[in-house]
């Protein structure tokens, strides 16, 4: 039976892949793709999970939910990598809706129902998991599972020395999240930043005839030219796809129970995912944190989910 899940996104070229991905696995039922703010502001991420939805016309459309404004302006974006309108400047065509459900009714109300059967991919900032959280305290149990992109355990971060993209964006709603009573797996910067997909990875994927091949490769030249502006790398990062494939996964990658927060309000430190891993631990273990994986079978995975050879 296929496993069901909410993509929680703020696309993001990353996240494009992830979702190209997953609304075309057989083991997965997408019931919701949900837009926050992150590497694009929320109207932007709304756009453009739209308008990949709408690219890629999978078998089974799932609800579409819209990024409300956050509580307070972003602090950073990821235009940087991800292009003005955070598809790599291809600014796909999109259809107008008359009507938007807000993401957090969108997740509410597909965790009510099917309760204790649902996965939450989060791969934006917990923007929006935060605010249902906290408008409706009993889903924290009610969900199966949420499988978060973001944070570091040992490794420095991606925004600031300290602090990855997705946890520094909204850390407030991150440690209400981690936090949560919720049944949660981290797939931290320290595993992510393993996999650099080279360019190589045109020659593997379907062609221009397909509807993810074309979306592809509209998308993903932009990016290899600003990891190599940016970091001065021959690939690009692709943190979204691998948390995915843990969701879908998990027998590939090696996890750790851990007590894990989130610092607020340090000058230097904001964002931060802070774990206690002293000999005599004073805080309770609150999520399973992946610190390994099969990374050639990792690889694989992706690339056939693109629709891609394998090998």
């Amino acid at each position: 039976m296929p496993k069901k899940v909410i993509l929680d996104v703020d696309p993001g070229i990353d996240d494009a892949m992830a979702l190209c991905i997953a609304l075309f696995d057989p083991d997965l039922e997408v019931v919701a793709v949900t837009a926050v703010g992150g590497n694009c502001p929320p109207d932007q991420a709304t756009r453009n999970v739209q308008a990949v939805i709408e690219q890629l016309d999978p078998p089974r459309w799932p609800r579409v939910g819209a990024a409300s404004p956050p509580d307070h302006d972003l602090p950073v974006d990821g235009r940087n990598l991800h292009g003005l309108d955070g598809l790599g400047g291809t600014n796909l065509e999109v259809a107008e809706l008359r009507s938007r459900h807000p993401s957090e009714k969108v997740i509410a109300d597909a965790v009510r129902a099917a309760p204790d059967a649902v996965t939450i991919v989060a791969l934006g900032p917990l923007t929006n998991i935060a605010r249902v959280f906290l408008r409706d305290p009993e889903l924290a149990s009610l969900v199966g599972e949420i499988v978060i992109s973001g944070g570091t355990v040992s490794g420095p971060g991606n925004i600031t020395p300290a602090a990855e993209f997705n946890i520094f964006c909204d850390p407030e709603s991150a440690r209400e999240v981690f936090l949560s009573p919720s049944t949660k797996t981290l797939v931290p910067l320290d595993v992510t930043n393993q996999i650099i997909l080279s360019y190589d990875l045109f020659n593997r994927l379907p062609d221009e005839s397909t509807k993810v091949g074309k979306l592809l490769r509209e998308i993903l030249p932009p990016a290899f030219r600003a990891y190599r502006q940016e970091f001065g790398l021959e690939g690009i990062h692709v943190h979204d796809s691998v948390a995915l494939i843990a969701a879908v996964h998990p027998e590939l990658f090696v996890t750790e129970e851990m007590a894990g927060d989130v610092e607020t309000m340090g000058e230097l430190t904001c964002g931060a995912t802070v774990f206690d891993r002293r000999r005599v631990p004073a805080w309770r273990h609150n999520m399973e944190v992946a610190v390994g994986m099969d990374k050639e079978k990792v690889v694989q995975q992706i690339i056939r989910g693109l629709g891609g050879t394998p090998y």
